[in-house]
């Protein structure tokens, strides 16, 4: 399709390793595996939380879903990285392009708003531990991911149909590996200060108010725990804490960088590199840090399997 002189964008061209051609088939070689071992990782929590009814507390709720998110985060990115790492041509459909960055912004805004509910469950647990079944029941752990998830959506239709109804006429080569936001935008022939300004405040309401709950979660948390008089059980309640608030500094610190930044700053090197640490490097190491390193879910696990090798005749 034409107009004047210009041709209509049907499909973009990811330029997002071209400067790495000689190394693109070892850094197939390297992520591979790594994908594959975040897959059969998140596959065993989700799998020994279900199976296990030790488990079925609401932190292990949590857990559950966000390993379950994190697979689908990365289903929608890694597996199309890996085929142009040895393709010859790196492209993707006008609407492929409009699925995908849907589809990853609902996942990664879904994403921060759970971990501001999973701080919110760390908080009740400490501060309220009497009171811990009643506040964080069934319902309420439904209701929190739900809200997360209706946020997510709700962002993801928002700026995904602000960036697609600009005009993309001059140029069909994203400097990047997948549709990011920045990368689509800096093609578009044309795109006002409003939608940049529209874009750029969910930026802030995805990645600044749930950061703010959880900073107010933790500060309670803080407070409770120097309040009880043995180390062993200050030790123990921070304990609980530390995986989430590792995972909670990785994955708001890269978004951070990436979303938060002004236009200016752009450099598409450093969000690529920054990408693949939250796309492949992140996912890998949040099910290690939250439940491979903990002794009740590694308990769980070896139940599991048990159960699994010798079943019941």
């Amino acid at each position: 399709m034409e107009r004047g002189n210009e041709t209509l964008v049907r499909e973009f061209i990811f330029l997002g390793f071209s400067s790495l051609a000689g190394l693109q088939r070892l850094l197939f070689v390297v992520f591979l595996p790594l994908y594959l071992f975040t897959l059969g990782t998140n596959a065993i929590i989700i799998s020994t939380i279900v199976l296990d009814r030790a488990l079925h507390t609401p932190m292990y709720f949590f857990l559950a879903v966000l390993s379950c998110s994190e697979t689908c985060y990365t289903f929608v990115i890694v597996p199309k990285m890996l085929v142009d790492l040895l393709a010859q041509k790196k492209t993707i459909s006008f609407l492929g392009c409009a699925i995908q960055m849907f589809t990853f912004l609902f996942l990664g805004c879904s994403h921060s708003f759970l971990l501001a509910a999973m701080g919110y469950d760390r908080y009740v647990a400490i501060c309220n531990p009497l009171r811990y079944t009643e506040l964080m029941g069934p319902r309420v752990c439904v209701g929190l991911v739900a809200a997360a998830c209706a946020c997510g959506f709700t962002v993801a239709q928002i700026v995904t149909s602000l960036v697609f109804h600009l005009p993309f006429r001059s140029s069909n080569q994203l400097h990047h590996f997948f549709c990011d936001i920045a990368p689509v935008l800096k093609v578009a022939s044309h795109h006002s200060r409003l939608s940049q300004l529209v874009i750029f405040m969910i930026g802030v309401f995805v990645l600044v108010i749930p950061l703010l709950l959880i900073l107010i979660s933790y500060i309670r948390i803080i407070l409770a725990v120097l309040k009880i008089p043995s180390s062993t059980g200050r030790y123990k309640a921070f304990s609980t804490c530390a995986s989430h608030l590792i995972v909670v500094t990785v994955h708001y610190g890269c978004a951070s960088f990436i979303y938060l930044r002004p236009k200016s700053n752009y450099s598409s090197s450093q969000d690529t590199l920054i990408s693949v640490s939250y796309t492949i490097l992140t996912p890998l190491f949040n099910p290690m840090i939250y439940s491979l390193r903990n002794q009740e879910f590694k308990s769980a696990l070896r139940r599991v399997m048990i159960q699994t090798s010798y079943p019941l005749n």
